[in-house]
């Protein structure tokens, strides 16, 4: 396994165990640090692991961070009509 995989893997756990521990305040905090850390490691899976093995990992990331996703979806939508 390379080290970029490896970090993938811890990411996800982080961020499953992130998700699920209690906050006062609204996870968004938790979620741009997460997306902040994960963009540039998705960038660094695809150069060492390959395409097709760093678009797995976007998808495991954006079914992990879904509600930022949708977000997103909705504000392009929103910008492009």
């Amino acid at each position: 396994m390379t080290p970029s995989l490896f970090l993938a893997c811890l990411w996800l756990v982080l961020a499953n165990v992130l998700g699920m521990l209690p906050s006062r305040d609204n996870h968004w905090t938790r979620a741009y640090v997460l997306i902040a850390l994960g963009v540039p490691l998705i960038g660094w899976v695809w150069w060492q692991s390959g395409p097709w093995v760093g678009m797995v990992v976007l998808l495991a990331g954006m079914s992990v961070l879904r509600w930022p996703m949708l977000y997103l979806i909705r504000w392009l939508r929103a910008r492009l009509g």
